[in-house]
C-alpha cells in the first residue's frame, strides 16, 4: 500500500516510524522550518528529521492551495495524517480510494480540534484515549474505525501523557490501517450531539487564576507543562512548573507555608514545587522563598 504521511511534532514521530516499516511511504508532509529557542534558530520539525534519517522524501507547503497539487503528483493509495497542524483541502480529502486517515489524540467526539491532550488534562479527566477516524470535511467529525482507552494519571503532564499517547496512537494506527485494507472495519458515525472543541490554548489562560480550587490550578499548570508554562505575577513574573496539592487556607494567591512555598487558592492550596524565577532560574519553591521576599502572589 501506497501512503503518502502527513505530521509535523513529536507526537507524530512514531507513527511515521511505525508505517515506515510496514508500508511504501511516497513521501512525508510537513510544516515549515520555524524558529526555535532563544536564538531563535531555524529549526526542522520532529518528523522532518526522522523523514529525512529514513531517506524519505519531504514536502514543506507554505500555504495551503499547494497541497492538492502535491498529492494529486504523488498520487497515493491513502492518505495518513497525525497532527499535522493544518486542515487539509475537501478535494485531498476525497481523492485516495482508501480516504484520509487521521490519529486523533482523545476520544472523539469528545475534545475535537488542535489542543486534545491539553484540554483533558486542564479540565481534570481522568481517562482520554485515541482514536483513529476517516476524515471528512469539518473538524475531526467523520466516522470512527477504532478508539482505545488511556488512564490519566494524577500526576501525568503534557510531556508525560503525550509520550504515551503518541507511541500507543501508533501501533493502533498501524492495527487500523491493516484491517480497513482488508475491508474488515466499518466506519461509525459519530454522535455529533456528544462533540466538545479543544481549542488552542490563548495566552491569557497561562495566568494562574487563585481564585480557582487547588486541584483546577494544578490541572491548568501540568496540561501546559513543557510546552508553555502557567504564570502567576505581581510586579515580576514566576512561571510555574509543577504544584502538588496540599492543605491549607487563606485568601486567594496568599503564601501561607513558612519554608515551603504554600499558596492558597479559593478552595485548598498548593505547594510549588517547581518554578522560573523572574529572573530565568529554574529552581524549586523553597529556594526561591530565599532568595525573593513576597507573601502575596494575586
Amino acid at each position: 500500500m501506497r501512503l503518502l504521511f502527513f505530521g509535523t511534532p513529536q507526537f507524530a514521530v512514531p507513527s511515521l516510524q511505525r508505517l515506515a516499516q510496514e508500508f511504501e511511504v511516497a513521501g512525508v508532509v510537513c510544516q515549515p522550518d520555524r524558529p526555535a529557542g532563544r536564538g531563535q534558530r531555524l529549526t526542522p520539525p520532529p518528523v522532518k528529521v526522522l523523514a529525512q534519517g529514513l531517506g524519505l522524501p519531504v514536502f514543506q507547503p507554505e500555504k495551503k492551495p499547494e497541497i492538492a497539487p502535491l498529492v494529486q503528483a504523488l498520487d497515493p493509495q491513502c492518505v495518513v495524517v497525525v497532527a499535522y497542524g493544518k486542515i487539509l483541502p475537501p478535494e485531498v480529502v476525497r481523492r485516495p480510494p482508501y480516504g484520509c486517515i487521521n490519529l486523533h489524540a482523545s476520544l472523539l467526539p469528545r475534545y475535537r480540534g488542535s489542543a486534545p491532550i491539553q484540554r483533558a488534562l486542564m479540565a481534570g479527566e481522568s481517562v482520554t484515549g485515541n482514536t483513529v477516524m476517516l476524515m471528512e470535511e469539518g473538524m475531526d467529525a467523520g466516522p470512527i474505525l477504532s478508539r482505545q482507552e488511556e488512564q490519566i494519571d494524577p500526576e501525568d503532564n503534557l510531556e508525560t501523557l503525550s509520550e504515551r499517547l503518541a507511541h500507543k496512537g501508533a501501533e493502533l494506527l498501524l492495527s487500523t490501517l491493516k484491517l480497513w485494507f482488508e475491508g474488515k472495519i466499518t466506519p461509525e458515525p459519530q454522535e455529533h450531539s456528544l462533540a466538545t472543541y479543544a481549542p488552542p490554548v490563548s495566552k491569557e489562560e497561562l495566568r494562574i487564576c487563585w481564585k480557582a480550587q487547588a486541584q483546577s490550578v494544578k490541572d491548568r499548570v501540568r496540561g501546559l507543562y513543557p510546552n508553555c508554562y502557567a504564570y502567576t505575577d505581581r510586579g515580576e513574573r514566576v512561571k510555574v512548573l509543577k504544584v502538588r496539592v496540599v492543605e491549607g487556607q487563606g485568601a486567594p494567591g496568599e503564601l501561607i507555608g513558612h519554608r515551603r512555598m504554600v499558596v492558597a487558592c479559593g478552595q485548598g492550596a498548593v505547594e510549588v514545587l517547581e518554578l522560573i524565577s523572574p529572573k530565568g532560574r529554574r529552581m524549586s519553591g523553597e529556594d526561591f522563598l530565599r532568595g525573593y521576599s513576597v507573601r502575596k502572589l494575586l
